[in-house]
């Protein structure tokens, strides 16, 4: 009660709790966004239907299930939240304009940003930060300013840019190349591959007529970069994704055995938030869009894709 008597209203972490749970189906993922414990959000919600004196989740083996009251609040909280996040952000851009925050998959950080960075941070005098995540953030959620990753078409609430074509092909060292004159001949070699990225290798063999080649040996790696240091290194044949790759293969390091037989992957995109394209990111996008990258696989797909 407050001094007057009338019923305080639920807290802020309480709406908070309640409106992520509902909106992930769940405590675990709910705790994961707001960087709190399962059992802070249940207790949270427990106490927002105490105020309420109405449950908003039916508790079920398989999760959680919005009551009829809970679906009536959901939607406005939603908004509100929505609302907040996107002031934060102005709020933010506003105090920190040479501050930039980017989200990418941990390969296209390492083997696409990585090189261009320094001419970024020159050309704007920027303070940058990487976030390396194999999963997309939450653009309208999390202080991320722009993100790098591989798909088909921009996130909800975003527009995108398509920055290089990704192109998939067999790559090795120089010294491996020779004995590599048909798909066929892959039976006699160690394939590498990414581990998230499995099907790389039955796609580009099933695709060149060799999807029953059994390798000598195959060698999965948790990230990119390390199975291209393999391949760098003469360990194996990679599968080379042709916006991670440019740099060797325009430097002589690695070669595509088998010339120009490539099957198409989903480009690699910058994310941009909605908001992002007409403020302070957008001479920057820009010059992100038009950063030098491998022209000999990536050269028919440039340009803007909302």
């Amino acid at each position: 009660m407050d001094p007057a008597g009338r019923a305080a209203p639920p807290s802020l972490n309480a709406l908070r709790a309640f409106e992520a749970a509902a909106r992930h189906g769940g405590y675990v993922a709910a705790a994961q966004e707001l960087h709190v414990t399962p059992a802070a959000i249940g207790a949270q919600v427990k106490g927002l239907e105490a105020w309420l004196g109405r449950p908003l989740f039916h508790r079920r083996p398989n999760g959680l299930c919005l009551t009829a009251e809970g679906r009536a609040v959901l939607p406005t909280l939603t908004t509100a939240f929505d609302a907040v996040n996107q002031a934060v952000r102005v709020m933010r851009a506003v105090g920190r304009p040479r501050s930039l925050t980017l989200a990418a998959l941990p390969c296209i950080a390492q083997l696409w940003l990585a090189p261009r960075l320094p001419a970024l941070q020159a050309a704007f005098d920027l303070d940058v930060a990487i976030l390396t995540r194999d999963d997309p953030p939450d653009y309208l959620r999390e202080m991320v300013d722009l993100g790098l990753y591989f798909g088909a078409a921009a996130p909800a609430g975003c527009t995108s840019r398509v920055l290089a074509r990704d192109d998939l092909f067999p790559v090795c060292a120089p010294a491996l190349a020779a004995a590599l004159r048909h798909p066929r001949d892959l039976a006699w070699a160690t394939l590498l591959h990414d581990s998230v990225w499995c099907e790389d290798w039955p796609r580009w063999l099933s695709a060149h007529g060799a999807g029953a080649v059994r390798p000598a040996r195959e060698a999965a790696f948790s990230l990119y970069g390390i199975a291209l240091d393999a391949a760098l290194a003469g360990h194996g044949v990679l599968v080379g994704h042709s916006a991670l790759v440019g740099e060797a293969l325009a430097a002589g390091r690695l070669v595509a055995p088998f010339g120009d037989r490539v099957v198409a992957g989903a480009p690699l995109r910058l994310i941009v938030p909605e908001g992002g394209e007409g403020g302070r990111l957008a001479s920057m996008i820009d010059w992100l869009s038009g950063a030098p990258r491998n022209k000999k696989f990536c050269n028919k797909c440039d340009g803007r894709d909302r």
